[in-house]
């Protein structure tokens, strides 16, 4: 079993007799981001450890209990580890901590105890050094054995530095922190203003969910000029899937009248929303949300590219629209549950629309069909000799 240990401690640097965990971030507070990070990780069980306890962090940890795991507020490492099961790993995260999940699931890894460390000892992630060349960078692995030793401790003890110690003078392993995660965010900050810059990189990394050229030099971009402000002004996620299903819907009465290159245009406005909505679900770690999202896009071109097909073969009198059409979201389906990992190259729901785009503004679009039949068919090949690699 996996459990998860919080710190809500300490103070915001900028705004007195406010906890850092209360402060806000993506949308919501850190405290139910941090929670958010270890329920991904697989805890089933998170304890906030807390010096006084303020309305605004029991209306965090009341939120936070909403998931489907266990929250609980402790006040020192022996009511910790009462709480705990025997033989339980017990993941830790330092108070202000900003991370991703790629840090979490490595240190959630079975193993012995370990400590993420930096040997940059004026990293802002470094919080407290172990010797003389590592610092702690605010997550660890230990056992319930471990906090039930620091429960023995005098009174007057500071919990989270007790806990470092213990789990440094046991041999922890010692997991260098990465270049890759600290571009992604991962610090320790105690302000408003440290909170809101480090915002923006993790919505940066959240954005970067789906590698293929459409999403990383498109919709990425666009996801990240307008991810923050909706964080910032908590919009809800409703709203972006209604605005998403709005502009599809205006996009497929468009191809049904025959304006085929402003409906197709009107695809790739609610496909941006959609990529849009899948990041923020991600922040806020409803991934079957992000998911459905994802697959959403995979819908609205299908249902497009058909339209499309079901329009050019009545204009034109031949079935080869509609084959090319039928073609095209039957190969793209198979390319998405290719066990095989994604080439930055290979054919997605929104690169084929992309490429639909010019076609149909052109007024071309039954050649923008045979492009995207083709597109996905090469793709699907790249997929199946992936498999075959791997086999």
């Amino acid at each position: 079993m996996l459990a998860g240990l919080i710190f809500a401690v300490e103070e915001a640097s900028d705004r007195p007799g406010a906890l850092v965990a209360t402060l806000p971030f993506g949308g919501m507070t850190l405290l139910e981001y941090q929670v958010r990070l270890l329920a991904g990780a697989g805890a089933e069980h998170v304890l906030i450890a807390v010096g006084r306890m303020t309305p605004a962090l029991l209306a965090a940890v009341n939120r936070a209990a909403k998931r489907e795991l266990t929250v609980e507020v402790v006040r020192s490492a022996e009511e910790a580890s009462e709480k705990i099961d025997d033989g339980a790993r017990v993941l830790v995260m330092a108070d202000g901590l900003v991370t991703t999940d790629p840090v979490m699931d490595r240190m959630a890894s079975e193993g012995p105890e370990a400590l993420l460390v930096t040997d940059d000892a004026g990293s802002p992630a470094a919080i407290e050094r172990l010797d003389m060349r590592d610092s702690w960078a605010g997550v660890a692995r230990i056992t319930i054995d471990q906090l039930k030793q620091i429960a023995q401790m005098p009174e007057d003890y500071d919990f989270q530095s007790a806990l470092l110690r213990v789990a440094a003078q046991s041999g922890a392993e010692h997991v260098p922190l990465t270049p890759g995660w600290v571009r992604g965010g991962h610090a320790v900050e105690r302000s408003v203003a440290g909170l809101a810059s480090r915002n923006t990189g993790i919505l940066a990394a959240l954005t970067e969910r789906r590698i293929d050229w459409a999403d990383r030099w498109v919709f990425t971009r666009i996801a990240r000029l307008v991810l923050p402000e909706l964080v910032t002004r908590n919009f809800p996620a409703w709203g972006l899937v209604a605005i998403s299903a709005v502009l599809a819907l205006g996009s497929l009465a468009a191809i049904w009248m025959q304006w085929v290159g402003s409906g197709v245009t009107l695809s790739l406005l609610s496909a941006a929303t959609l990529a849009t909505g899948a990041a923020m679900a991600a922040l806020r770690g409803e991934e079957p949300r992000a998911r459905a999202l994802e697959w959403a896009i995979l819908l609205l071109f299908g249902a497009v590219c058909l339209a499309c097909g079901w329009i050019e073969q009545a204009a034109l009198q031949t079935a080869t629209p509609i084959v090319l059409a039928l073609v095209g979201v039957g190969a793209q389906l198979l390319v998405e549950r290719a066990p095989s990992r994604h080439r930055r190259w290979w054919a997605s729901p929104s690169a084929q629309l992309l490429l639909l785009t010019p076609f149909a503004l052109a007024g071309l679009t039954e050649f923008g069909l045979a492009a995207i039949a083709g597109y996905a068919f090469v793709t699907l090949a790249a997929a199946v000799e992936g498999t075959r690699e791997k086999a």
